[in-house]
């Protein structure tokens, strides 16, 4: 009789052990650097809001711009420093989007920060 074996039974050092997903430390350490360099083109740099973000999403780490927004509101709320100096809130930080069923027919509103 021929018994059906796993493949995690056949190779456990690759199945069996091997953890799923993402390396966080890489990933913290991704999220660090994309903040420099956000902090590079906004304040050093003193590159328009939206043209850092497009700079560092399509030229430098190849992720989508939501995903760099996402990563650089997360370390701005964190407190994040870079070379040992606090930023502060920035005046653009990107549009918020407002819910309403009369403000448009798709029920969507872009409204400015300031606004």
């Amino acid at each position: 009789m021929r018994q059906d074996v796993g493949l995690v039974a056949l190779f456990p050092y690759l199945y069996g052990r091997m953890s799923k997903g993402r390396n966080t430390g890489l990933l913290e350490a991704r999220d660090a650097r994309l903040f420099e360099r956000w902090y590079y083109w906004t304040e050093v740099r003193r590159l328009r809001f939206d043209d850092a973000l497009r700079k560092i999403s399509q030229e430098e780490f190849f992720i989508s711009e939501a995903t760099s927004m996402r990563i650089i509101r997360r370390a701005l709320a964190e407190g994040r420093t870079v070379e040992g100096q606090h930023i502060g809130q920035p005046m653009f930080s990107g549009f918020r989007v407002k819910t309403s069923s009369k403000s448009s027919p798709e029920g969507v509103q872009m409204t400015l920060p300031f606004s």
